[in-house]
């Protein structure tokens, strides 16, 4: 899945971590920074 720059991210879920589950849709309505990064010992 490709995002463009400026659109809208999907809904997604994740682990925080202690284990509960957070939903983008959780910050509607709020200013949010989503950090996405390399996998460790990538050359990315």
């Amino acid at each position: 899945m490709a995002l463009e720059v400026g659109g809208k991210a999907p809904d997604f879920a994740l682990p925080d971590e202690e284990g509960r589950t957070v939903k983008l849709s959780d910050f509607q309505g709020k200013r949010l920074v989503v950090f996405f990064y390399p996998k460790a010992a990538t050359s990315g």
